[in-house]
């Protein structure tokens, strides 16, 4: 069976795809912070953090790689699933593997506390990106991270202006912020606290070993 016509082999899972899209919703100021004028049950989340909104059909129309999907990626954040594939991540004893779109010098990866709000990875599914992904081709490094913590939320900042609140930035909110009434929140963030820089032909290649030995010799 041949795959369609157009369609890229892979798309990660926290693509967004073009079926996706949902009207964003009105805001209004509510409590000390933003709501939404019609607000549902499953609006906010288990810390009350009011979240983006986003349909959820993927597969359907085209991929759009360079726009998230907000509650796939929350789900891969929470469940430590891979961001490609959407199955487990890639955990041994040396850590969680994530791949990040830095120089291997670059400051904050030589001190604990680096945030991210990409995903992990399996190893198959990391060793195919940095070879697909265009940022990636340019510089990336990977990470085996041993302790790690949802430390806050990405998205669009809020201020009072009247009964309609008015943004004025975007970026990351941490949990004990203030602020957090006041985000309307697109992705989780992970501060990474420990970890080690590692080589990833070298995991591919520890990959390939373990799931060899799972398997036993083949027939001949």
């Amino acid at each position: 069976m041949t795959a369609p016509v157009g369609r890229p082999p892979v798309v990660p899972y926290i693509a967004t795809w073009s079926s996706e899209h949902r009207p964003p919703g009105v805001l209004v100021v509510r409590g000390g912070g933003i709501a939404y004028v019609d607000e549902g049950p499953y609006e906010r989340d288990d810390l009350g953090v009011l979240w983006k909104r986003v349909g959820i059909s993927p597969g359907k129309g085209r991929p759009e790689f360079g726009n998230v999907h907000f509650l796939r990626q929350r789900r891969a954040m929470r469940k430590l699933l891979c961001q490609i594939c959407g199955g487990p991540s890639d955990r041994t004893d040396d850590g969680t593997l994530w791949v990040v779109g830095e120089d291997a010098d670059y400051p904050e990866l030589h001190k604990p506390g680096y945030v991210t709000t990409h995903p992990p990875l399996c190893v198959p599914c990391a060793a195919t990106s940095v070879g697909a992904c265009p940022h990636l081709r340019k510089r990336y490094v990977a990470l085996r991270v041993r302790t790690f913590v949802v430390a806050g939320v990405h998205g669009a900042l809020y201020q009072p202006g009247g009964l309609s609140p008015v943004a004025y930035d975007a970026g990351g909110v941490a949990f004990e912020s203030w602020r957090l009434n006041w985000v309307l929140a697109g992705q989780l963030i992970m501060e990474l606290m420990e970890f080690t820089v590692v080589d990833l032909d070298a995991e591919h290649a520890a990959y390939l070993k373990r799931a060899g030995a799972r398997n036993g010799p083949q027939p001949s």
